[in-house]
């Protein structure tokens, strides 16, 4: 039978989470790294075993760490994040000039078809690459050399690149997510990028509809289907079918359009969820129930998922890495909330349980499905 493994990056440290593939009955190990900030925690789609963990500190700064044996033991792995090939400065919230700085790792996502690649959305926004498992790093700097770059500025959580996707069928094709300054994507490998942002519509900015400036919270796709995207915004549920040259929306009847989190069903391309938040000021579920959504018509139809969910006096957030799918069948979907509550479901999220309570405040969701 399958083994399922969650991997949670917490306020606090890292914690794994193992189960059957029936999925009741949870083992809770760790903390690993007990009371860093763990922002992402990712395991290689080649190798299991090989796991990926972004720590920072405000005292020692980022580390990165690499585990060969699924969680068990870690290596500090290289450090050396510098920007190059891009000079200069981008924008601050008034506008002013700000030099760039490296402050975090945000988001780290091994390749689907090399076991020692590995990708680096940090903060402030840059993608860097690895092809040494993590020994050492070059900054893709046609990103941020992109004729845009000076203009980027921060989203409420700072400058960062917090979504990274490589598509399964070409990985020459990227697409990332910065807050706030949109979705790009590059079509050779990280050489020369391009703004996808036709269609959003932002009003917080001098120009809605401008090319760049837009607060993309999260972006999902699913593997087998690379030109669909689905875009959670900082207000807006997003859908394109062509690579993310062009988007409507597809909010239809969510009781809130303002969210950090989505993602899709492993084996139905067009099921997608989502957990509403009331605003962009009130990061709590509206009315104070715990909701995900689900669209099984890829967009615009919604049902509200609550068997299992705290229905009252509920007032956390899931925040944009925060979820995850497995690919079993039934497809299981796992989420994090800030208050330290871990909720699986085992059947595509027509009811949940608490597969981890009383952990700090999580950051991060990921699922492995082992064989």
């Amino acid at each position: 039978m399958s083994t399922v493994r969650v991997l949670v990056g917490t306020k606090k440290g890292a914690f794994i989470l193992t189960a059957d593939g029936k999925r009741q009955d949870w083992q809770v190990d760790g903390p690993f790294f007990g009371g860093w900030e763990i922002y992402h925690l990712k395991g290689s789609p080649i190798d299991p075993n090989r796991i990926y963990a972004s720590q920072s500190s405000g005292w020692f700064g980022q580390v990165v760490h690499r585990s060969d044996d699924g969680g068990k033991s870690w290596e500090t792995v290289g450090n050396e994040f510098v920007y190059d090939g891009v000079p200069g400065t981008h924008q601050w919230y008034d506008g002013t000039a700000h030099p760039w700085e490296f402050n975090r790792v945000w988001h780290l996502e091994p390749s689907p078809v090399d076991v020692d690649t590995v990708y680096a959305g940090v903060e402030d926004a840059a993608l860097f690459r690895s092809a040494d498992g993590g020994g050492t790093w070059s900054e893709l700097s046609g990103l941020r050399g992109h004729g845009t770059g000076p203009l980027w500025q921060p989203g409420a959580g700072g400058l960062c690149l917090h979504t990274i996707i490589v598509d399964p069928t070409n990985p020459e094709r990227i697409f990332i997510a910065i807050s706030a300054a949109g979705a790009f994507r590059t079509d050779d490998g990280g050489k020369s990028w391009r703004p996808i942002n036709q269609g959003l519509r932002s009003e917080y900015i001098p120009d809605p509809e401008a090319e760049i400036g837009h607060c993309v919270h999260h972006i999902a796709m699913h593997p087998s289907r690379p030109e669909v995207l689905f875009m959670q915004k900082h207000w807006d549920v997003m859908r394109s079918d062509n690579a993310g040259d062009s988007w409507h929306e597809v909010s239809g009847n969510l009781p809130s359009d303002f969210g950090f989190v989505i993602d899709v069903h492993a084996h139905e391309p067009e099921t997608l969820y989502v957990v509403p938040i009331e605003s962009d000021s009130l990061h709590y579920p509206p009315e104070g129930k715990l909701r995900v959504y689900r669209s099984r018509t890829g967009g615009n139809e919604w049902e509200a998922l609550t068997k299992g969910l705290p229905q009252k006096d509920t007032y956390v957030n899931v925040l944009r890495d925060a979820m995850a799918v497995d690919r079993l069948d039934e497809c299981g979907v796992y989420f994090g909330t800030t208050g330290g509550q871990v909720y699986g479901s085992a059947d595509s999220g027509d009811s949940w349980q608490t597969i981890a309570g009383g952990l700090p405040k999580v950051l991060s969701v990921e699922v492995q499905t082992l064989p």
